[in-house]
């Protein structure tokens, strides 16, 4: 079986659905029957690329645009698709193409919470930006209803899914991985500061890793609640923000610069993931706020690592964190300031979490996702 993977729309690798297909592409079953076949933009030629020569890649020449990656899908993947003798094809970033292969079998994976997605964000077009209406969100969500499955990363977006009306016979729930060979528990270093070039991160420090893309994310009221503990513990710890950029950064860069303790923030923007192991043995906990996460795969790295973790009761986090996570109310600045003081100084509490974290993530790999997901493509043929 030949099997496509599209890697356009994820971000060049500088993303969440970038690192999902860096993780994929690296676990796929290999003696299986199956052939393996990236395309997407030429300069992506050697982003995913596994390095073992099993994963061939067919780069196409376009502007590097949103827009220009549109057109390309709807005027020209069917018949790339039917050239290149795909019998299946595989799209990671399933919400952002929309346009897919018309007969050949499709699967779309969904990371995000779609039906939020378009009713909170506005849309970047080459021409500027413009909102999404609901005649948008009605055609977006009947481009859904095309491919032959879905892949839900969660039980969360599934629901989302199907309040959209698209069919839950169609809708798959497999859960990302983790890179076990990556994360781990790591002996404690000496030095007072983690170095991964080109950073210099003083210690001691917790950390919430995802993007600074828009308000559900909360990285402005972690901000408040960071600086709150602060005040009330006089402790020493930093804020460490990492994650790449959109234009809501700019808002999160503010309210930084603004706190009190600004010299205890540090955003570093795009953060490469092969350097998160490292970022995470260095941190005292993860402290996640999101309320709009259709993943949360931060969460059960940290986890691995042998990071307590806290985050928000929201979306999918109380999902993929199960009972190993203290949650709090990231709207509510005192309660989440109290759990980076729980998290950080109640030993027990620290120590339970380590462990039934520890213990939880031990069902989560990408070999699992990887199979999983190429048995859905091989039972589509």
């Amino acid at each position: 079986m030949n099997i496509g993977i599209d890697v356009f729309g994820c971000d060049h690798g500088r993303s969440g659905t970038g690192s999902y297909v860096l993780s994929l592409v690296k676990s796929l079953p290999r003696n299986n029957g199956c052939t393996y076949e990236l395309f997407g933009p030429e300069i992506d030629r050697y982003t995913f690329d596994p390095g073992d020569g099993s994963v061939s890649y067919s780069g196409i020449q376009i502007p590097d645009s949103i827009t220009a990656e549109r057109l390309w899908h709807l005027f020209y993947l069917s018949r790339f698709a039917a050239k290149r003798k795909y019998d299946a094809v595989l799209f990671p970033a399933g919400s952002r193409v929309r346009h897919y292969t018309r007969k050949i079998p499709a699967v779309a994976v969904i990371h995000e919470v779609v039906s939020q997605e378009m009713a909170s964000q506005e849309m970047a077009f080459d021409t500027g930006k413009v909102s999404v209406s609901a005649g948008w969100l009605k055609s977006f969500t009947a481009s859904l209803k095309k491919p032959a499955k879905i892949i839900a990363v969660s039980q969360f977006i599934r629901k989302d899914l199907t309040a959209m009306n698209i069919k839950a016979e169609k809708i798959e729930v497999i859960y990302d991985g983790i890179d076990h060979s990556m994360f781990y528990p790591r002996p404690a270093l000496s030095s007072d500061t983690v170095n991964i070039q080109p950073f210099a991160i003083k210690k001691p420090y917790i950390i919430y890793a995802s993007r600074l893309s828009k308000p559900e994310k909360k990285h402005i009221e972690l901000i408040r609640a960071f600086s709150l503990f602060k005040k009330k513990t006089g402790l020493p710890h930093r804020l460490v923000l990492a994650g790449s950029e959109d234009p809501y950064a700019e808002s999160v860069h503010r309210e930084a610069a603004s706190s009190e303790f600004a010299c205890d923030i540090f955003i570093t923007g795009y953060f490469p993931h092969k350097d998160f192991p490292e970022l995470y043995s260095g941190s005292e906990a993860c402290i996640f706020p999101s309320v709009g996460e259709g993943v949360g795969l931060p969460l059960i790295e940290a986890m691995a690592s042998g990071l307590p973790v806290a985050c928000a009761k929201a979306g999918s986090l109380p999902e993929i964190a199960g009972d190993c996570a203290m949650y709090f109310n990231p709207d509510d600045t005192e309660e989440c300031a109290s759990a980076i003081e729980a998290v950080l100084t109640d030993t027990k509490l620290r120590e339970r979490l380590i462990k039934s974290g520890f213990e939880w993530v031990k069902r989560f790999s990408w070999e699992k996702t990887a199979e999983k997901t190429i048995e859905l493509l091989q039972s589509l043929k």
